[in-house]
């Protein structure tokens, strides 16, 4: 059974697989098609011409382009992986697709999406947006130097708009140039080329998104098979080779079905061996679509008239098409069309040198409207990268504006040079250019000659054909945006209403806020914009931001793999196995898995955390500390920087020597904490919380990059690169002096926030710093993440006779407590300063520093703010939720409640004896003896307010005690 719009093999043969039929089904028909059709060419070939009706008016619409262009024949997917909103044109056909029409509105399936999609970072000398001539030849051209490059093209086959026509380079065919050049590349090393690829993003420093269709295409997928893959590429060079998209014109009834891109009518007729109609009017205002009349023509359509907008066309296309058995309507215009299902005849009329309709209107009957109302360069990555555009009179369309450095190099139809010579000579060129700025060698490459190119003859400048009779508020049937059904009226209307910005406008009306991105429409409504507005050209108007993506990418493709267990990448420390092995509940903190606590056989949490909590106090526990944030921070101006982002002063610390800090925020509230270690005279070794690493690094990359860019001074986080073991406890001085033999631990000999460099004894190197977060003697050993397990098992086995106990985060959390310190983001909020937590002592009177200058705030310098006291319940076993309200004692509990403040911290103590918490209490310091209330459970708890140090407030045991 043959296709009724399919061409015989003897007349076009095509771009398709003949030897096998596909089965496919379109709202709920069964059609069948080829490998090698897209959805698009298998409807138009069984005869589809009307393909959905719009979004908001119900019109008839058919298939308008032959790519992502496309703005009707949007369709559903359904099956194990279905997807909304693609166009048609880019859905390859594959046996037992099954699709349905939508109109303008896509829906998400209540089927759990089956598909894998996967992420890939890659880094390449050179890479080349777009596969065809121009692209190809800078490819061929970058590769031959032995640079590393990235070939990307979204089609399933190379050579772009050459696939469509019939032009020859270097004596031969173009299919067969293309041949040589895919066969070229793929024996080149250090070339890797993409199908099926759309480059989504361009972003500074030569930073690209690529979203990669890998198996959408095919019938059958293997389990485990990505369907979608998003590359993150860095380049050295860019060399932008997107070519052009056509445009439509504007006017009456445009947007029937059967009224289509003459670029695209060529592609389906030389591409798929489809004949969209029978009877053809080609309406254009360049001379490409000649070429879309003569392979009409050729094929047996007959073009009634070729209407040409232009006055004097060139006369040997002209000649052509007439001695083809076409006939040219120079000076003439399309004004409207008639038909329902489709369209069946176009109203002609001549244009004078104004624009202004003449003569007296004739009808052509027709099945098939070809129009070409001229081509607009892709620019959308060039602007994307920051690239500046302007309107250019000669070609009609927005170019990009002469390229820096730092921006792309824009080549081909995409700065607007159409002719195939020319794009050949630019590709050869940019990607010789490219090679050559990445330090590679390359000969000048030989331009070959080429024939059969369309001339490239100035185009007349045409987006809007008047109506006949009404006034341009009136015209509601001059469609703009066919997939919002945005008219002419619809801008008039936002003119009248006061816009003036493209950007405006596009909102008011919705044109170019659809699924195609305005790929069609963006330009004519600028046009028309420019025309309401009456300035001289589009290029008064400008364009909208071009921002990524470039087309839709699934949320799947940008979550990659990171779904379900693996939505959050899992960081483990060196040690895990072990942690593991020994039984230990894990939290999970900054996306670490940190041990909590080790419970042993028959212990609940309450019960391991007390006895991990008592071998800290009492003997000597050992805890991975690994997960903790780490950021180097190096230059010259290393030590002034640090003094301006912390509360304390780092520029006079000794090498050799640590201190504990604060950073605020520029509303001098607490932003983070950490000791920073200076390593040598321009290097400090920060350390953070462990989920406010990441945080913290962007803030100081924030102040060096856009306030103190004349510092010298780097920030590198080297988290990952360091395993580290607090020895925690009286006994920790004599479990290191096993570890370290030739350090000298003892209190004189090593200071209290000092650290050494020295070798354990089993050889590795490590830093050891006398830093606690307990209260209790401890020392903190930093190794290489390499060494970390041998480290972690070594100081097991030389504290193994002295009862060395690992204990986990929820032990750290009572210990630290016990001795008022503060963990950010628990025991603050975000409205909280040092001063409010008390640590004066931590606020630099002599020197400024971030957020500073907000402490002298009305508000902030208020005595009676939130501030951190402890609390004792009376009932010594009761345990506070963290979180739960304090008020008066007396205060009835019937909303509204004046609430006091609130719980941040609370634990069980093995020290004390008893239960405890830390609050953040209104002017707290002044309420130290007060009894407060805690309601909740049904009841209020009696609470004393006490200073927020509970354990050695002396501070004694942090030196802990010399043993003989």
């Amino acid at each position: 059974m043959t296709s009724p719009n399919r061409l015989d093999a003897t007349v076009r043969p095509g771009r398709i697989d003949r030897t096998r039929r596909l089965r496919f089904t379109f709202d709920g028909t069964e059609l069948h098609g080829h490998p090698g059709d897209t959805l698009a060419s298998a409807l138009l070939a069984e005869g589809r011409t009307e393909v959905t009706t719009s979004v908001h008016r119900g019109r008839p619409r058919g298939i308008v382009a032959a790519d992502r262009t496309e703005p009707n024949a949007l369709v559903q997917l359904h099956g194990d992986c279905p997807e909304p909103m693609l166009p048609a044109t880019r859905v390859e056909l594959r046996d037992g697709l099954v699709a349905e029409s939508l109109s303008g509105i896509g829906w998400v399936g209540d089927r759990p999406d089956t598909a894998v999609h996967d992420k890939k970072y890659v880094h390449a000398d050179v890479v080349i947006v777009g596969a065809g001539p121009s692209g190809l030849a800078a490819a061929l051209s970058a590769g031959r130097s032995g640079a590393r490059v990235f070939l990307v093209d979204e089609q399933a086959e190379l050579g772009g708009r050459l696939l469509d026509g019939h032009e020859r380079i270097d004596g031969a065919a173009a299919t067969d140039w293309i041949a040589r050049a895919v066969r070229e590349l793929a024996e080149i090393p250090e070339v890797r080329v993409l199908t099926r690829a759309t480059a989504v993003g361009c972003y500074d420093h030569d930073y690209l998104l690529v979203a990669e269709h890998r198996t959408d295409h095919l019938d059958t997928v293997g389990p485990h098979q990505s369907q979608q893959r998003l590359w993150h590429v860095r380049a050295r060079r860019v060399v932008l080779a997107t070519g052009a998209h056509e445009r439509p014109v504007v006017f009456e009834d445009n947007d029937r079905p059967g009224i289509m891109l003459a670029a695209a009518v060529r592609s389906y007729l030389n591409r798929h061996a489809v004949l969209p109609g029978r009877d053809a009017v080609v309406f254009t205002t360049s001379d490409s679509a000649y070429s879309t009349a003569l392979d009409l023509l050729a094929v047996g359509a007959s073009v009634p008239a070729l209407v040409d907008t232009r006055p004097q066309p060139p006369a040997h296309l002209v000649d052509q098409v007439e001695a083809a058995g076409g006939r040219v309507h120079p000076g003439s215009t399309v004004i409207s069309t008639k038909g329902h299902d489709r369209v069946r005849g176009a109203r002609v009329t001549e244009l004078d040198e104004q624009g202004c309709l003449s003569g007296i209107p004739y009808e052509v009957d027709c099945d098939l409207l070809a129009v070409c109302g001229g081509w607009s360069p892709v620019v959308h990555l060039f602007g994307q990268a920051g690239g500046s555009l302007r309107w250019d009179r000669t070609a009609a369309g927005f170019v990009p504006e002469s390229s820096g450095t730092h921006l792309p190099r824009v080549i081909g139809s995409a700065r607007a040079t159409h002719d195939l010579a020319g794009s050949l000579a630019q590709g050869l060129a940019a990607g010789a250019e490219a090679a050559t700025a990445c330090g590679f060698r390359i000969a000048a490459p030989r331009v070959p000659p080429t024939s059969g190119d369309r001339p490239n003859s100035r185009p007349r400048p045409l987006w809007l054909v008047p109506g006949m009779t009404k006034p341009p508020e009136q015209w509601d049937r001059h469609f703009v945006d066919l997939q919002r059904d945005a008219t002419v009226a619809d801008v008039w209307r936002a003119i009248g209403a006061g816009m003036r910005s493209v950007e405006h406008v596009e909102r008011y009306t919705t044109i170019s806020t659809g699924q195609d991105r305005g790929k069609t429409s963006g330009v004519n409504a600028i046009g028309v914009i420019a025309d309401a507005l009456m300035v001289d050209s589009p290029g008064e108007v400008g364009t909208t931001t071009f921002r990524p993506p470039y087309a839709p990418v699934r949320f799947a493709l940008m979550a990659g793999r990171e779904r379900g267990h693996l939505h959050e990448p899992v960081r483990t420390t060196s040690m895990h196995s072990w942690h593991e092995a020994a039984g230990a509940e894990f939290e999970n903190v900054g996306q670490w898995k940190r041990p909590r606590y080790y419970p042993r056989p028959g212990e609940d949490m309450d019960a391991a955390v007390q006895r991990e909590c008592r071998a800290a106090r009492t003997g000597v526990a050992m805890q991975d500390v690994s997960t903790l944030g780490r950021i180097e921070i190096v230059g010259s101006d290393a030590p002034e920087f640090l003094d301006r982002v912390c509360t304390s002063g780092f520029a006079e610390l000794a090498v050799g020597r640590a201190r504990y800090g604060m950073m605020c925020g520029a509303d001098g509230m607490v932003l983070d904490d950490g000791v920073s270690m200076r390593l040598a005279a321009d290097r400090y070794l920060m350390s953070t919380t462990t989920g406010g690493a990441a945080g913290v690094l962007e803030w100081l990359e924030e102040w060096l990059r856009t306030e103190w860019s004349e510092l010298d001074v780097y920030c590198t986080s080297v988290t990952e690169q360091w395993a580290a073991v607090a020895v925690v406890g009286p006994r920790s001085r004599d479990v290191v002096a096993r570890l370290a033999p030739d350090l000298d631990v003892s209190s004189a000999g090593f200071g209290f926030m000092e650290f050494r460099e020295t070798e354990l004894y089993n050889g590795i190197p490590a830093r050891i710093s006398r830093i606690s977060f307990s209260g209790e003697l401890a020392f903190e050993i930093n190794v290489a993440r390499w060494y970390g397990l041998a480290t972690w098992e070594a100081v097991a086995a030389a504290g193994a006779d002295h009862g060395i106990t690992p204990y986990g985060a929820e032990t750290m959390h009572v210990l630290r407590a016990e001795k008022g310190f503060v963990v950010v983001g628990q025991d603050t909020d975000g409205t909280v300063t040092p001063l409010d937590l008390g640590m004066d002592r931590l606020v630099s009177r002599h020197k400024d520093f971030i957020g500073k200058r907000s402490f002298a705030r009305q508000d902030t310098a208020r005595t009676d703010r939130k501030q951190l006291v402890g609390l004792l319940p009376l009932e010594r076993e009761r345990l506070l939720p963290e979180g739960v309200h304090l008020v008066e004692p007396d205060v009835p509990l019937r909303p509204p409640v004046p609430m006091l403040g609130h719980v941040t911290s609370s634990y069980r103590s093995a020290a004390l004896d008893r239960t405890f918490a830390l609050a953040l209490i209104r002017d707290g310091r002044r309420r130290i003896g007060d009894v407060l209330h805690a309601p909740f459970e049904g009841s209020s708890t009696a609470v004393e307010v006490t200073r927020p140090v509970f354990y050695d407030e002396e501070g004694a045991r942090r030196d802990g005690v010399e043993h003989g």
